[in-house]
């Protein structure tokens, strides 16, 4: 049995990118979160509108689902998972996951969101990610600094979170 990974946080952090290389170390399925999202709630983030809660619950059981079904196997998914309720909710399906949080300055993730062009997210939306945000501190999730190569978030997270994986990563 794999793990269950979330990597969380908001919009530029590096979820994507460390996902896919920690998803790659394991030798397990990596889900990227935008991709569950409906086509109204895609057309919402074009336009610079937050989404509402509402707007979310099916997109969070949908990741929940889809982790689900990979228990046995294990899974990796990039997802903002900015409340711990929107976490809830993927433990509710998924109980077992292993929180990666991807934690940086404003500042920094406002200068990656404004360089890259591949992406359907606006900068104007970081500002109400990081007011929304409830940092998973109590949570025991892993907190990654993402001014800190990729590699290298993924190498602690290993050694200190999956030790019997860190060995078979290498």
């Amino acid at each position: 049995m794999g793990p269950l990974v979330v990597v969380m946080g908001v919009s530029g952090s590096g979820k994507t990118t460390i996902g896919r290389l920690l998803a790659d170390r394991l030798g397990v399925e990596y889900g990227e979160a935008d991709d569950f999202h409906t086509p109204e709630n895609r057309a919402k983030l074009q336009t610079g509108t937050p989404l509402t809660d509402d707007d979310r619950m099916p997109w969070l059981t949908a990741i929940a689902e889809w982790l689900a079904q990979r228990a046995s196997t294990g899974a990796v998914v990039s997802c903002s998972a900015l409340k711990r309720r929107y976490r809830d909710v993927i433990r509710s399906h998924a109980p077992d996951i292993q929180l990666l949080y991807c934690e940086g300055s404003i500042e920094l993730i406002t200068d990656r969101v404004a360089n890259r062009s591949d992406h359907f997210m606006p900068p104007s939306l970081l500002e109400s990610q990081f007011a929304e945000l409830e940092p998973p501190y109590d949570e025991d999730a892993f907190v990654a600094d993402v001014a800190r190569a990729p590699e290298a978030i993924v190498d602690d997270f290993l050694a200190a979170v999956l030790p019997q994986c860190a060995d078979q990563a290498q």
